[in-house]
């Protein structure tokens, strides 16, 4: 749809191709997104964190839609989920938001305060696809967040500060926010830290409201855990989130789990698991390489 509103001709079968060879994928990151519209069309993207409602009025009044990554709750599924959505349109007389959804439809509407909730549990994620033409403007309206270690610290404050304001699920989130911007600033201790305190929190929220598909789409807690040695916290944690799934095909997953087993010692875990990640994602280039070095053709 982002593609779309700049008279792009393709559709979501070319893009699904490339960020999601094997179609039962239950994820796209971000920077998978990005990699499309970098590599495959002539149009330009930026990707941030900590973004705000304020943010998001800069870039619609500018007319620059933006794709955020949110929380997603519906009767007619089975609990929280994660769900990109194109924002569109805004009212500060109704307080709303209008986006489009894939799932329910054109011209959704949401208000400012549920909005931020949702938006919340994916640290305030946000791209926006752009013509270069329009280069000055994304610059003009991102300010000091066009740096992307200056975007990493503002998100990491953001979720400092509301650590102490929140409670419940939404404390819950801060505490993995203020992780994952950790994690983009390479100070895994302290990341490793935030998502300690988050995954204390997590079984004081309702059971209805857990998030329990969280590491199906965010990484942060491995790559804390991982490069902080805790090698034993990246294989239970992968492998607990392996077994939320009734397919479990996550990459991601088997990928870092793969690296804790070798890191362990254990060769032949780590082999089984790097071939498990380029099954249910042939050509994911971290697993090639890890092959690689260990001395085994793909």
């Amino acid at each position: 749809m982002a593609l779309s509103y700049w008279e792009w001709e393709g559709d979501q079968r070319l893009i699904a191709t490339f960020t999601k060879p094997n179609p039962r994928d239950k994820n796209v990151m971000p920077y998978e997104l990005a990699a499309y519209v970098e590599e495959e069309t002539q149009l330009r993207i930026v990707s941030r964190v900590g973004g705000d409602v304020e943010l998001l009025k800069r870039f619609i009044a500018s007319g620059l839609p933006v794709i955020i990554e949110k929380g997603f709750e519906g009767l007619d599924f089975d609990g929280w989920m994660g769900h990109y959505v194109l924002m569109t349109g805004y009212s500060d007389q109704d307080q709303n938001f209008t986006f489009q959804d894939s799932y329910y439809g054109p011209n959704q509407v949401m208000g400012y305060a549920d909005l931020e909730s949702y938006w919340r549990a994916f640290n305030f994620t946000y791209l926006v696809v752009y013509p270069p033409e329009r280069q000055a403007d994304i610059t003009a309206i991102s300010g000091l967040h066009s740096d992307e270690e200056y975007n990493s610290n503002y998100a990491a404050q953001t979720a400092s500060n509301e650590i102490n304001t929140l409670a419940g699920r939404d404390q819950f989130f801060a505490w993995f926010n203020l992780g994952t911007s950790l994690v983009r600033l390479q100070d895994y201790a302290g990341a490793a830290a935030a998502y300690d305190q988050a995954f204390a929190l997590y079984p004081t929220i309702a059971e209805n409201e857990r998030p329990w598909r969280m590491m199906w789409y965010q990484t942060g807690p491995y790559w804390a855990y991982y490069y902080t040695g805790r090698y034993g916290d990246v294989i239970n944690l992968s492998t607990t989130t392996l077994n939320t799934m009734s397919e479990p095909v996550l990459e991601e997953s088997y990928y870092w789990r793969a690296l804790a087993r070798e890191a362990l010692g254990d060769t032949k875990g780590a082999i089984k698991d790097i071939r498990s990640t380029l099954n249910f994602h042939p050509g994911f280039e971290p697993a090639l390489t890890q092959l690689q070095q260990l001395g085994i053709t793909p």
